[in-house]
């Protein structure tokens, strides 16, 4: 969700990628953490997601990222409450197989940062955000692809989306994307 984002080098054109997410080799997360009643933070990730981004470094403006999650992959490191957070108490699957993310703006804010704006879609609602990211790395691998990566983090409320979480209904996304070029 945030790969199309910052500064690369300038030697590198406009490129398609492809995110390496649960089809490749899984170098791409989407993470987070949520309050645990006022004690503690309760973390996991999905691990299903895929998508990809187009990335100019000489014209961000013209870079685009698109991001599917399939938010049944919950995993929180419990079975039990994975099963009750795919129900519909919150994220209900059955309903809303899927989330994600379409960039509609990316800015260049320079020194390997971006802007990254565009509609975040969960539990079939639809609201415009927006977060910093930042490029991890590029360059080509042993295995003779070329990739660059970006990580950002954003606060989400998740009752935005018609999900209630019993309190606080804050949630953080931890983000790294990793994509291969095509």
């Amino acid at each position: 969700m945030l790969a199309a984002a910052l500064g690369m080098s300038g030697s590198l054109h406009a490129a398609d990628y492809a995110i390496d997410g649960t089809d490749a080799g899984m170098h791409a997360a989407v993470n987070f953490h949520a309050n645990h009643m006022g004690i503690s933070q309760l973390w996991g990730r999905f691990n299903d997601i895929s998508g990809s981004f187009n990335y100019d470094a000489n014209d961000v403006a013209s870079s685009s990222i698109s991001v599917t999650i399939d938010p049944a992959s919950i995993d929180t490191n419990h079975e039990e409450r994975d099963i009750h957070l795919r129900s519909s108490d919150y994220l209900d699957v059955g309903k809303f197989p899927e989330a994600g993310f379409e960039s509609t703006a990316i800015a260049d804010l320079g020194n390997g940062r971006i802007q990254v704006t565009g509609d975040f879609t969960l539990h079939g609602v639809s609201k415009e955000i927006s977060f910093e990211a930042v490029r991890t790395g590029e360059g080509e691998t042993p295995f003779g692809d070329y990739r660059v990566g970006f990580a950002a983090e954003t606060t989400l409320n998740v009752a935005d989306f018609g999900i209630s979480l019993g309190g606080d209904s804050t949630l953080t996304l931890l983000l790294a994307i990793e994509g291969i070029r095509r």
